[in-house]
């Protein structure tokens, strides 16, 4: 079977099919009203700072985006397991300039989506940038920004979060951040905003050592050299408890929760155990449980895959899974669900503020974070500072509502756009019923809401619904 064949009966990952538009999507939640556009233009984005329009060139193969950025085969970058992909059929595809798999020979995309859910599938994500933040101000740069009670975060627990650009809180990239002691925090951010992310964090440290001074130092370390797998999946604890080389307590995945981490050592084939513990994060980007396994240089991190492999529950899954896989549980990518040009209120994402930093009269050094004026408004009342809000969908039966499909008020004759769809496809999970999410104008982002989405330049009921539409299944430590 063509590792294509999916993609080609109307599954197009990772985006739309290349139908690009202007951005309706403004800053912090400003709609604008483009008309629909040619399939030959490229697509824009508004500079949340100027305003003006961005163009970019979107890569495309047989009608399907597959990465965010453009680039040429020979300066497409390598993780250190891209030849055991090979090995094992992978169809490789530019990805965040990355040569990433798509899916595997073994199992198509519906498949590979259904096996994650059943038993448990093995990402590899090393695309991703891992950082170390550590020193006196290193939690004190954090809290500026980002909107997130990081000082509350016990030792080798994690929160979402999101680093926000001063002034209009624009989510400048969604990260995990990881408390391992006091003073030292790991963090991973994702490799399309790679050079943004590093620019913005240079321009924070610079600013905040120019502010402190020698009194709260910090060192930031990009562990370029560390590998990144996610095993995912409701077998995943089973196949990776046996490999855990036996050290007390700690070595018991039933007590390591949701949210938590463990520096542990693995069993190697030989006898022995790795040079060097690994950071295991019981975390992940599927809504199921499974874990984040950081891999130091001193271990293969193909000696690592091939062991977890050793287990017949176990798959290797690619991009195709991961993405269909993520907007089932209502997760958002970047550069589609999310950008600069949403707070992280109009995104959905108001939980990740802390409610001890919401209060505007509070202590300076809680409530100061990065675009704090703009951010503690949208939430005190939505209904007057939020011009649109993030929501899913479920759309009639028929073609899938793909990034970019314009969302109409089915009551208007005119069919003004009030929203734009982000991500759509039809869920493998549930028979093939097409959800979405996107943006919608303020006060029609109602559960029960029916709109209408064009598709095909056909008019499409749907209906607001709440994320996920497949329910988490996190293992989370049981009520006291």
């Amino acid at each position: 079977m063509s590792a294509l064949r999916p993609l080609r009966r109307g599954i197009h990952l990772l985006g739309a099919r290349s139908v690009a538009q202007l951005a309706p999507v403004g800053v912090n939640g400003a709609l604008t009203l483009p008309q629909l556009a040619s399939p030959h233009v490229r697509c824009a984005l508004r500079s949340p700072a100027s305003g003006r329009l961005i163009a970019r060139n979107l890569p495309v193969a047989n009608g399907v985006r597959y990465a965010s950025s453009a680039a040429s085969p020979g300066s497409l970058r390598k993780t250190q397991l891209y030849d055991l992909h090979i090995a094992k059929g992978a169809k490789m595809v530019p990805f965040a300039g990355y040569s990433m798999p798509l899916q595997y020979s073994d199992l198509s995309h519906v498949e590979s989506h259904k096996w994650t859910r059943e038993k448990a599938s093995l990402f590899d994500v090393s695309h991703m940038v891992q950082h170390r933040l550590s020193g006196p101000g290193a939690l004190d740069l954090l809290m500026k920004v980002t909107p997130s009670s990081l000082d509350k975060l016990e030792n080798n627990s994690s929160t979402l979060s999101c680093l926000l650009e001063p002034g209009t809180g624009g989510i400048v990239d969604d990260t995990v951040i990881t408390r391992l002691s006091t003073d030292t925090f790991y963090f991973v951010t994702n490799a399309g905003r790679r050079d943004e992310d590093l620019a913005f964090l240079t321009a924070e440290i610079d600013a905040f050592k120019a502010a402190h001074g020698a009194e709260k130092e910090i060192t930031w370390e990009i562990l370029s050299d560390h590998s990144l797998i996610a095993l995912q999946g409701p077998e995943a604890a089973a196949t990776l408890q046996p490999l855990i080389h036996n050290n007390g307590a700690d070595s018991d995945l039933s007590t390591l929760y949701f949210g938590n981490c463990r520096s542990l050592h693995l069993n190697l084939p030989d006898g022995t155990q790795t040079q060097e513990p690994l950071l295991i994060s019981r975390t992940g980007y599927t809504g199921e449980d499974g874990f984040e396994i950081s891999i130091p240089p001193s271990v293969s991190p193909s000696t690592i895959t091939e062991l977890l492999l050793q287990n017949p529950s176990v798959r290797l899954a690619g991009l195709a899974a991961r993405d269909s896989l993520r907007l089932e549980a209502g997760m958002c990518l970047y550069g589609h669900d999310i950008s600069t040009a949403q707070t992280p209120p109009a995104a959905a994402l108001g939980w990740i503020v802390g409610r001890d930093r919401r209060d505007p009269s509070a202590s300076s050094d809680r409530s100061q974070f990065n675009g704090a004026a703009t951010i503690l408004p949208q939430l005190a009342s939505p209904s007057k500072n939020l011009s649109q809000r993030r929501v899913g969908f479920t759309i009639e039966k028929g073609s899938p509502a793909r990034e970019g499909a314009v969302i109409i008020d089915l009551n208007d004759e005119s069919k003004t756009q009030i929203g734009v769809i982000t991500s759509g496809l039809p869920s493998p999970s549930l028979g093939g019923t097409n959800i979405a999410m996107g943006y919608i104008k303020q006060g029609l982002h109602k559960k029960g809401t029916e709109v209408g989405v064009v598709v095909r330049n056909k008019v499409r009921k749907a209906t607001v619904v709440g994320m996920p539409w497949v329910e988490s299944k996190f293992y989370r430590k049981p009520s006291a």
